[in-house]
């Protein structure tokens, strides 16, 4: 089977959403489209249906236009007493009339009765987007009676005490988990009961990582409860990854990094469950005041960092393709607005394409890393709102969340491959750690919800695993009542009861210690700190490496970040890094980001750079390297090779074939009958051509033959 061939859209590798009918100008001929809200349903499913699409239907299950259900029109009762608000009592808003919910159990009936019109409308599958509850929130009369129910005591201010935050969130998290339950077991019985057929609920959702540091609660590892979800889509993209973060002192935008972490700790929600998962990336984003030049440097950045991620290879290619395709945005000098450039449109196309293929690539580090995973849970989304007079309030008041990029980023920017591990998991699965030899641990922006995830934890480092655990006890929220300082516990924090289980007595002092056959490293220092002052840093980084030359790890401190899988090679070269050179790759690529699809002999890759490469070795005669379009009906024989090429209108279509050495005296191009010129590459040595013509939705049949 050759690359890109033939693949059968019901097996869902790509998606996009789009809110507005179909038009071939945004045709990306991807496999599957939610369409998005109730508008005109009927009609937009059957034109995306008409065009080939598997057809789902997306909405938002905590904001909408739901204005029916505000003003009482659905019911005949005023609903603005359900909108989130805040301390000032101001309603927090999506747009006008368009306040994030409290999620009733009102509310969540009225979205079923919505629901079911798209299932009668045909819908396969459902899409329930961003379970939002601010942290800032908590304080509408729906939240307050939302908390007499499930705590039984009169409602608290959440900015009152950290303990009172800490509730409120965890309040939040609950109010979200239970109206998906409650809709997607509704919606399935529905389905059921009325087509015999079974309907797929997803959930699109921010990584743990951004709704924490944003300040927003939602479900996260809860959904993983839920059997009636069957799986997610990972909302990442350059509007969350490049969310400024601190490292030796020093805040900007580090997309890359950032969405490093934010795929890999939506990987642990499907881990070993068989559920699905797509992860997005946006070519543009909801800001509009960027640049395309600045669009595509960082959309470059999201893809590599999510191809960094192997267990995934399915992906929603756009929201809002159309915003993409006919959108106008800022030229690169900043002074006018343009559509996007010709060259990005296919090359944009042409990576779209090449995700495709990227599911059940056998995947190998070719970069001499390590994988160090950094535990993280949900608790994380209650406490980032500190109480006045705390210490930690200024910077809980900003969206830099300090402490968890102190741990991570110190390791990332030395060339190791770091995952978020999702703490709250570990109950959930026997052996869930097993496959990790290094995990980071603090609990100065977190809480562990129940002891015995420490006598996992244990029981993984008495086996031969390392840990390094971080923190100096100083976090207000470990004064909270919990389980560590309630029933008879007195401990002044869960780390103290940590490293009781590991052996270790309540506080021992820094430094290396055996356990078992595995290692713990303790580090009394609050991350936070590592991440602002350059000498704790250092200091942070040089306990690491103790720890893991006590482990016997071979790890020597680098830059960059190379993946092979299948025939690509996904590369990225960091800065901030203690070595500032880049990395040559060895061998003949198809450069997959160039405008032209260019084949370079030994590339380098500079530092602050990313790189998709495609191995032309790996090619075989006839095979189509890159394409940007859908190819369908490939037909081989001995001298050559036809297919149909579908894409996008108004765009250049573009596409590198594999072909027989020597063959360029008889090589011969047809598009629709009429002859195409093809350009021979010379660094291939001759074996691939490139061709180029008009981009059709109604797909173009292409004969090449030599």
């Amino acid at each position: 089977m050759q690359k890109y061939v033939n693949y059968d859209r019901t097996e869902e590798r790509t998606g996009v959403q789009e809110i507005r009918d179909y038009m071939p100008e945004f045709d990306v001929q991807c496999d599957f489209v939610m369409v998005y809200g109730f508008q005109d349903l009927e009609n937009r499913i059957k034109h995306f249906k008409e065009h080939g699409y598997v057809v789902h239907l997306m909405t938002g299950v905590s904001w909408g236009q739901y204005q029916d259900y505000l003003y009482g029109k659905f019911d005949g009762v005023d609903h603005h007493d359900e909108g989130q608000v805040n301390h000032d009592g101001n309603e927090i808003n999506h747009g006008k009339d368009v306040p994030y919910m409290v999620p009733s159990v009102s509310f969540a009936y009225y979205l079923a009765q919505n629901l079911k019109k798209a299932v009668d409308a045909g819908v396969e599958a459902i899409h329930l987007e961003e379970p939002e509850f601010w942290v800032n929130a908590g304080y509408s009369e729906a939240f307050k009676r939302e908390w007499q129910i499930y705590y039984k005591e009169p409602w608290q201010r959440p900015d009152s005490s950290a303990e009172a935050q800490y509730r409120a969130s965890k309040l939040k998290r609950y109010l979200y988990t239970r109206t998906l339950d409650r809709l997607c077991s509704e919606l399935k019985e529905y389905a059921m009961n009325k087509y015999g057929r079974l309907l797929r609920f997803y959930v699109p959702t921010h990584s743990l990582v951004n709704y924490s540091q944003w300040k927003i609660v939602s479900p996260e590892s809860a959904l993983v409860d839920l059997p009636t979800i069957d799986g997610y889509i990972a909302q990442i993209w350059t509007g969350t990854s490049r969310t400024a973060n601190c490292y030796r002192g020093v805040v900007k935008e580090r997309t890359l990094e950032t969405a490093l972490c934010e795929y890999g700790i939506m990987q642990e929600l499907v881990r070993g469950t068989g559920r699905k998962m797509w992860y997005l990336h946006d070519p543009v984003e909801d800001d509009p005041r960027h640049t395309w030049k600045d669009y595509r440097y960082n959309y470059y950045r999201t893809v590599i960092a999510s191809l960094f991620q192997p267990e995934i290879g399915t992906f929603e290619v756009a929201p809002w393709p159309s915003r993409v395709m006919l959108g106008s945005h800022k030229s690169e000098d900043g002074t006018t607005d343009e559509f996007i450039p010709p060259e990005y449109k296919t090359n944009l196309l042409t990576v779209m394409h090449t995700l495709r293929d990227m599911q059940d690539q056998p995947a190998e580090w070719i970069s001499k890393t390590c994988e160090v995973g950094v535990i993280l849970a949900d608790s994380a989304m209650y406490q980032r709102v500190y109480p006045e007079g705390d210490p930690a309030r200024e910077e809980s008041q900003t969206v830099l969340w300090s402490p968890f990029y102190g741990i991570s980023l110190p390791l990332i920017k030395q060339g190791l491959f770091v995952r978020p591990v999702q703490l709250d998991n570990v109950r959930r699965y026997a052996g869930y750690l097993d496959g990790y030899r290094t995990l980071v641990l603090s609990y100065e922006f977190m809480k562990p919800d129940s002891p015995d995830l420490h006598n996992a934890i244990s029981q993984w480092v008495n086996e031969g695993g390392s840990l390094m655990v971080v923190g100096d006890g100083s976090d207000s929220f470990h004064s909270i009542r919990a389980w560590w300082n309630q029933s008879g516990a007195d401990y002044n924090n869960p780390t103290e009861h940590l490293y009781e289980c590991l052996g270790l007595g309540r506080t021992p002092t820094d430094g290396v210690y055996a356990v078992g056959k595995g290692q713990v490293c303790v580090h009394g220092v609050h991350p936070g700190a590592i991440a602002k002052e350059p000498e704790k840093c250092d200091a942070y980084f040089a306990a690491f490496t103790a720890l893991m030359e006590a482990a016997g790890q071979q790890f020597t401190p680098g830059n960059d970040l190379v993946l092979r899988r299948g025939p690509y090679v996904v590369s990225a070269v960091l800065d901030e890094a203690r070595c500032e050179f880049g990395r040559t790759i060895k061998g003949v690529y198809v450069d997959m980001f160039s405008d032209t699809l260019e084949v370079v002999q030994n590339p380098m890759v500079a530092p602050g750079e990313v790189a998709l490469w495609y191995d032309v070795s790996a090619a075989e005669v006839g095979e189509i390297i890159a394409a940007s379009g859908r190819v369908d009906g490939y037909v081989e024989s001995d001298d050559g090779i036809s297919f149909t090429l579908t894409g996008p209108s108004a765009m250049t279509a573009m596409i590198r074939v594999a072909i027989p050495a020597g063959a360029t005296p008889a090589l011969k191009v047809t598009v629709k009958g009429e002859s195409v010129a093809a350009t021979i590459d010379a660094e291939s040595q001759g074996n691939t051509a490139l061709i180029k013509f008009a981009s059709t939705p109604d797909g173009a049949t292409v004969t090449v033959t030599w």
